[in-house]
């Protein structure tokens, strides 16, 4: 698991080109690189979110290896408790469409096509930090989990509160 220091944080407005590429944050392409020498690091679907209308946001995850190693082996052991329905539904969203990839010189990583279709990746990108991993979207799908996250916002929440917020 990654130390304290290296949460991904913030939010980045980018582009992708046509051929897939996009150059990852300098910031979190930091804190990406697990163990010095080891530039790999895991790109796939993220859990799909709620937008309260009957459909899904559609964005990608993207985990340090040694990260997604340790999330991979709960996924596996089952440490959630999921029925077995659910636990597939994880498996075939979240663990098999995952990639492992590295940037090139120039910090630029080609997002694999099929989940760059899957998050409808296409021009305008944002990068978003949450902590572990971070989040890629297509700039149209992360204005509408914004404003679905408003919605769900725990406005006047004890436990909130008790976290100083």
């Amino acid at each position: 698991m990654i130390d304290g220091s290296a949460l991904f944080g913030g939010e980045n407005p980018s582009t992708i080109d046509g051929k897939g590429r996009t150059c990852i944050p300098a910031k979190f392409r930091d804190s990406l690189v697990s163990l010095p020498g080891d530039e790999r690091f895991i790109i796939t679907k993220a859990a799909p979110v709620d937008l309260g209308d009957g459909s899904f946001g559609r964005g990608l995850s993207v985990y340090p290896l040694s990260e997604w190693l340790n999330i991979k082996k709960k996924i596996l052991a089952n440490e959630g408790g999921f029925t077995s329905v659910q636990l597939n539904s994880i498996k075939r969203q979240i663990i098999n469409p995952a990639e492992e990839c590295i940037t090139d010189k120039l910090g630029r990583v080609l997002v694999p096509s099929s989940l760059r279709a899957h998050a409808g990746l296409e021009r305008d990108i944002w990068f978003v930090g949450m902590g572990q991993r971070f989040d890629i979207w297509s700039k149209e799908t992360y204005s509408r989990v914004n404003a679905q996250d408003e919605k769900n916002f725990p406005v006047e929440s004890e436990a909130l509160a008790a976290l100083g917020i």
